[in-house]
């Protein structure tokens, strides 16, 4: 029976030479041992209370040993005999509890039916699979990837209470597989890409240009993944409208800001576009695997922030949470996360930088310090991958126009009711003020104009022409000086002469 010790802090050890005599597993038989693992792992994490999560719970590392005769705490199985690691149990139940994963279907997903396997585009040699409902990826992890997650788990656990609308990677779990010699690591994360939808083009970008193009190996498969030489080759950038594009670039640069402050880089953003105008998968072909989802804010647009907001579910609905975007005259559907954040700038990638930035210019390696990688993969996405559309002046104007022509007209239907009851207000007003101004100028002190004074003549000429000219040159004096008192028509002339000689005097009339 292969035997295999652990020190103190959980690691593997080399296993001992009574490994040697068995054969080593299949891929068959790690996938179901990683199942079985899993399920007896969150079967057993159910028989605890319900607590907050301690500093000391992201440290704790539980072990079992699982022999397929089966023994009083495990079931028998027809695998190898295996021993199972599970890693800080307690977070990470409180991590698939803050998306709303509840255990039941964490296990209907992880036991239900057999994994799919996919393949590895990428330079590292992990293993991928995937879940038969699409919801969740199973990545095979180094030791020193697994123990620096670890190390992140008290800080990644204040993010997430901060923000759960992120593009990072969700983690759900973390567990070791000691089978016949052989030890997985493997870490359960958010499924990106769903495979229900078809990807046109995938993309693994990180914003540098030093050996980022896709290799031939990968260039003749059914569905390559790039890189950014290929992308800016291929595409001349993502097209948003520009409430998405602020949300997503929102999002890159919160979540970036995070990573650099544990120190990490090399990570990428994992890009799938979907060409709706294209055929799509019919419906008896395609995977009914969102139909039900379990995981909260785990499509592209729910894990953006801001005015962006998801549609409304609907019976016919295709989107699977994508977010829309076009390029040229193509409308598309954007998948999208961030990945490999598990790597941190340590002794060995500051010595990897070292050497490359010897050899080729060190701003173009994808390797680089934390802060200026973070910086070259927000300025590559912002300028040349996401870009935001500029709405058409004339469009906008017309707009504005309707909109401002719509309610002048509402406006008016509104008033002109309350317009014909003013203008009758008015003309009646104007009616009794005519009357009233009638009575003021036959009895007010103060009148605008001179009344019109009847003058009959004395007989002697030249009296009468020396009282008009009198008249005519005190007319305007009087009329803008000083008020005339009212003078009706049965006055006597010597009246009039008496007034006329005083305004005739030298020291003419007072001014008021």
């Amino acid at each position: 029976m292969s035997t295999s010790t652990t020190d103190s802090e959980g690691r593997g050890t080399k296993p001992s030479k009574a490994s040697k005599d068995h054969k080593k597993p299949t891929a068959a038989a790690l996938k179901g041992a990683i199942q079985l693992g899993i399920g007896y792992a969150v079967g057993n994490l159910s028989s605890k209370p319900d607590r907050d999560v301690l500093m000391q719970d992201f440290s704790v590392v539980e072990s079992v040993f699982l022999p397929s005769e089966g023994s009083n705490l495990t079931p028998a199985h027809h695998y190898p005999d295996f021993r199972l690691k599970t890693y800080a149990p307690l977070a990470f139940r409180y991590f698939r509890e803050l998306f709303g994963i509840k255990p039941d279907d964490y296990l209907y997903s992880m036991c239900n039916e057999p994994l799919i396997e996919l393949s590895n585009p990428g330079a590292s040699s992990s293993w991928f699979y995937l879940t038969s409902d699409d919801e969740f990826i199973i990545k095979t992890v180094q030791h020193k990837e697994a123990e620096f997650l670890q190390k992140l788990l008290p800080g990644y656990y204040m993010n997430l209470n901060q923000n759960k609308r992120t593009l990072l990677p969700k983690f759900y779990g973390l567990y070791c597989i000691q089978c016949s010699g052989i030890t997985v690591r493997v870490v359960v994360m958010n499924n990106v890409l769903p495979r229900a939808m078809k990807m046109h083009y995938k993309y693994d970008l990180k914003g540098s240009s030093y050996k980022r193009r896709a290799s031939r190996k990968e260039r003749i498969k059914s569905s390559p993944t790039f890189k950014d030489l290929d992308f800016q080759e291929m595409h001349e950038g993502l097209h948003f409208d520009p409430d998405t594009y602020s949300a997503l670039m929102k999002t890159l640069q919160r979540d970036c800001r995070v990573l650099e402050s544990f120190k990490i880089m090399d990570y990428s953003l994992l890009l799938g576009i979907h060409v709706s105008d294209r055929k799509r998968l019919g419906r008896e072909s395609r995977c009914d695997s969102r139909k039900g989802q379990k995981v909260l804010y785990s499509t592209a647009l729910e894990s953006i922030q801001g005015n962006a907001k998801a549609p409304e579910p609907g019976a016919d609905d295709d989107t699977l949470g994508g977010i829309p975007a076009k390029h040229k005259d193509e409308n598309l559907l954007i998948f999208l996360g961030i990945i490999d954040i598990l790597q941190s700038y340590r002794f060995m990638k500051k010595v990897e930088h070292s050497w490359k930035a010897l050899v080729h210019d060190g701003d173009t390696v994808s390797v680089h310090r934390p802060n200026f990688y973070a910086d070259r993969f927000l300025n590559f996405m912002g300028t040349t991958v996401f870009k935001k559309n500029q709405p058409l002046r004339g469009a906008s104007s017309k707009r504005k126009r309707s909109s401002f022509y719509t309610a002048k007209s509402a406006s008016q239907e509104f008033l002109s009711p309350l317009k014909e009851e003013k203008k009758e207000e008015k003309k009646a007003q104007s009616l009794d003020n005519l009357d009233g101004n009638c009575k003021l100028y036959s009895s007010s002190k103060q009148p605008d104009l001179l009344p019109r004074v009847s003058f009959k003549p004395t007989g002697n000429d030249e009296e009468d022409i020396e009282n008009s000219e009198a008249r005519r040159a005190s007319s305007s004096t009087i009329a803008l000086d000083d008020p005339l008192p009212s003078l009706s028509g049965s006055q006597s002339d010597s009246d009039l002469d008496v007034y006329l000689r005083h305004t005739d005097s030298p020291r003419g009339p007072s001014c008021s």
